[in-house]
């Protein structure tokens, strides 16, 4: 009955894992530019592989395979941020400045419209 319990728990983390992955990969691909698109890939660092090892550890037992996965998730935890951090600098000494709200609002809208429907009607004199 606990080894049903165990499997079942496991496998719930697996999938909640597999889910968070999937989601961020498809927020990756939906973020304007690179600072977004790095926090989309921390989420799916933090969230989801943590999901997923936590799982992988509950169907190992307490083995070797179990502390091997520890090491991983350790791994996670301190090599993500730091490669973001310098991945952030980089691009930030190479002159990539993070795109604000106010820059989204003047981009031209998309399908290439002259103007946008939300924009106030000039009275014409």
């Amino acid at each position: 009955m606990m080894e049903q319990i165990v499997d079942i728990a496991s496998w719930i983390l697996i999938v909640l894992g597999s889910f968070f992955i999937i989601t961020g990969a498809a927020g990756m691909l939906r973020m304007p530019d690179l600072f977004t698109r790095m926090h989309a890939a921390s989420v799916i660092e933090t969230l989801g592989a943590t999901l997923l090892v936590v799982g992988l550890m509950l169907q190992a037992g307490f083995t070797l395979v179990s502390a091997k996965l520890v090491f991983v998730l350790l791994l996670f935890f301190f090599i993500g941020p730091v490669a973001a951090h310098a991945l952030a600098q980089a691009a930030l000494h190479a002159g990539v400045e993070p795109m604000l709200d106010e820059d989204r609002r003047n981009r031209e809208p998309p399908g290439g419209a002259e103007k946008n429907e939300t924009d106030p009607v000039e009275p014409k004199t």
